[in-house]
C-alpha cells in the first residue's frame, strides 16, 4: 500500500498503537444504591390548565380526582366545589398541611381567580405531586360558567 503522505501514515499508526496498547478494558462495575424516599428527588409532575367547564367534566368523569381549594376558610364557607379540601395558601403551615395529602391522587387546584393557586403549583411540584389540574380562572370562572357550589 502506498502512502501519499508520511504524516498521515504516522497519525494512523500512532492511533492504532495507542488504541491497541494491550490494555484490558473491563466493564464498569454495577453499584446498587438504596433510595431513601424522604430524600429522593420528587417524581415529575404533570400540570394541566383547565377552564371551569373542562374541570367540571373531569370531576364528573373521574371519581379519583380530588379538589384542592387554597382559599381562606371564610371564602370556602361562602361556597365551594362539592367535596373540596380546603387548605389556605396563606397559612403559615400550608406546605405542612399539603404534605399530608396523597401525592398520587390527581387534584384540581383553585383559588378565587387563579393567583394563589398558580403560586401553589411550585410547592405541589416540589413535594412530588404527580398530576395537578389548575382551574385557571378559579372559583370566579366556575361561577361564570354557572356551575354549582356547596355551602
Amino acid at each position: 500500500m502506498k502512502w501519499c503522505c508520511p504524516w498521515l501514515a504516522w497519525c494512523v499508526i500512532s492511533c492504532v498503537m495507542i488504541g491497541c496498547g494491550g490494555r484490558e478494558v473491563s466493564a464498569p462495575a454495577v453499584v446498587e444504591v438504596e433510595v431513601d424516599e424522604a430524600t429522593a428527588p420528587p417524581a415529575s409532575t404533570t400540570v394541566t390548565h383547565l377552564e371551569a367547564r373542562d374541570a367540571a367534566e373531569l370531576l364528573k368523569s373521574d371519581e379519583n380526582v380530588a379538589v384542592l381549594d387554597v382559599r381562606t376558610p371564610e371564602e370556602y364557607a361562602e361556597g365551594h366545589i362539592d367535596g373540596a379540601i380546603n387548605i389556605d395558601f396563606r397559612a403559615d403551615d400550608f406546605s405542612d398541611q399539603v404534605r399530608q395529602l396523597d401525592r398520587e391522587t390527581p387534584y384540581v387546584v383553585h383559588c378565587r381567580s387563579g393567583g394563589r393557586s398558580t403560586a401553589s403549583l411550585d410547592i405541589l411540584q416540589d413535594l412530588g405531586f404527580r398530576r395537578i389540574y389548575h382551574l385557571d380562572e378559579g372559583i370566579n370562572g366556575w361561577l361564570e360558567a354557572e356551575l354549582p357550589l356547596e355551602k
